[in-house]
């Protein structure tokens, strides 16, 4: 039996990641709908926090995860220490003497409680003494909707967080509404209206990254863009002695360097450091879930035996958000983007097998549980092993962004 864990991030009001929402499922089982809530919350946490360890999931940042009425009555959480977790008490569930007496003990034994999916329905003022965090859908609701509700709130020290927030305006609009904590893709989308041009640098940049989708390197044209960014050659002069790698090779000069490190290798991190690079002022997640979708598809890639030269599916990956990045129209960014064909028909969404691997990892990060498991179907691969490479990407991504 194989337990299976997305992960959500949730933001400050400065767009640092600050926690993780957690989405479980225990195998093929919670894909079907007639399953206890409750019994398989039960499972999963014990497979997971057990196994895995929750913090590891998170990279020690606290875990937001939902529970059913029956595991909140029964007091399930208390064997989860409650500096590593907020409980999220779903919108779904019924009120009654038990709940309101459980999750007051729960608050009594230092948990952060959170009410998912509020929806202003007086029925939950009975919890309000209780908790501390409320999560409001902002699609479900106009920011006007929004704005008189909250004022109504009788628990003024209550935090909001704002769920499923796509743009910038919408996450400055709320954050003069008193919201101090997001999620959402909002981090991830184009920050203005009004086109930016690329300047040389950036295009400099971009012309690294065509470099790594070719088959064979032109170490000259490499090292003079190299030469000409200090910075990005201390990057990658600290990743090659990174102990994610494991070398303490003593590099003497950037052509050593482009030598030791290899052809493959060298690829990939000419697109990562290249992209650290134009990520600078971006939220972090950005860059996490960049590198967390590369990992997955070159995973996945090798695992069907695609040719591995140039690395097709990790740079499909890893610039699968370049247009947000880059604060312009996907169509732009491919036009002045000198990579292969089948990654900018991938990065369009055409129907190809990079295009496959992407949108797997993206089913995955969601936990759109039944939709993945179709998709590994497709590609001639089980959910299990996909999913146990999803976090095996996870983890890498997160090894890599400690040594940055």
């Amino acid at each position: 039996m194989y337990s299976y864990v997305a992960r959500q991030p949730i933001l400050d009001i400065n767009q640092n990641v600050i926690a993780y929402e957690l989405l479980f499922r225990d195998g093929k089982s919670n894909t079907f709908p007639n399953i206890d809530p409750n019994q398989a919350t039960s499972n999963i946490l014990n497979n997971n926090h057990l196994t895995l360890g929750v913090e590891q999931v998170t990279g020690d940042l606290p875990a937001y995860i939902n529970f059913h009425a029956e595991t909140l009555i029964r007091r399930f959480p208390s064997f989860l220490d409650p500096k590593k977790i907020v409980i999220e008490v779903l919108e779904d569930i019924e009120i009654s003497n038990q709940l309101v007496e459980s999750v007051k003990s729960l608050k009594d034994k230092g948990y952060t409680l959170a009410l998912d999916d509020f929806d202003f329905d007086p029925k939950w003022d009975v919890l309000f003494p209780y908790i501390d965090i409320i999560k409001i859908d902002v699609l479900a609701f106009s920011l006007l909707e929004i704005s008189k509700h909250v004022r109504k709130i009788p628990n003024k020290n209550i935090t909001l967080l704002g769920e499923k927030v796509e743009t910038l305006e919408q996450f400055e609009k709320l954050k003069m509404l008193g919201f101090t904590l997001f999620q959402g893709y909002f981090f991830a989308k184009p920050e203005m209206l009004k086109q930016r041009k690329i300047t040389t640098t950036k295009q400099n940049i971009l012309d690294l990254i065509g470099q790594a989708s070719k088959v064979v390197l032109d170490n000259d044209v490499i090292s003079e863009i190299f030469s000409t960014d200090p910075g990005l050659t201390y990057k990658l002069l600290r990743f090659i002695n990174s102990p994610t790698y494991g070398n303490n090779q003593e590099i003497t000069s950037l052509r050593h360097a482009l030598i030791y490190i290899g052809e493959l290798e060298l690829k990939k991190f000419i697109t990562l450091l290249a992209l650290s690079d134009l990520s600078e002022g971006k939220c972090d997640e950005v860059m996490r879930l960049s590198l967390i979708r590369a990992k997955f598809c070159e995973l996945i890639s090798q695992t069907k035996l695609d040719e591995v030269n140039p690395p097709k599916a990790f740079l499909t990956g890893i610039l699968s958000m370049i247009d947000g990045i880059l604060d312009h129209d996907l169509e732009f960014v491919l036009n002045v983007l000198p990579i292969h064909t089948e990654i900018k028909s991938a990065l369009r969404n055409d129907d190809n097998y990079l295009n496959d691997y992407l949108s797997l990892a993206k089913l995955i990060e969601k936990g759109r549980w039944q939709e993945s498991e179709v998709l590994s179907n497709k590609i001639d691969l089980t959910a299990d092993y996909c999913f146990k490479t999803y976090q095996e990407a996870l983890t890498w991504a997160d090894g890599m962004l400690s040594n940055q």
